[in-house]
């Protein structure tokens, strides 16, 4: 999805990400720099985050020494 850096710097985060990623006016994001490329990345509280890696194993496979 292409979008136009406005005189200002600034972007439109097109409606079908925003809905998508369910974004709503006033709330933060993360802009980080990769090599040529920029990536947004919404914040969401901490409280809000609860229960997304439901189902991740948390069982690891530990060195000898500290089973």
């Amino acid at each position: 999805m292409e979008v136009t850096i406005s005189s200002k710097y600034q972007v439109v985060i097109p409606l079908q990400v925003r809905r998508l990623l369910n974004i709503k006016p006033g709330e933060k994001a993360e802009m980080m720099a990769y090599g040529q490329r920029i990536e947004l990345v919404p914040v969401r509280p901490l409280k809000q985050m609860r229960g997304f890696l439901k189902g991740l194993s948390s069982g690891i496979d530990r060195e000898g020494d500290r089973v």
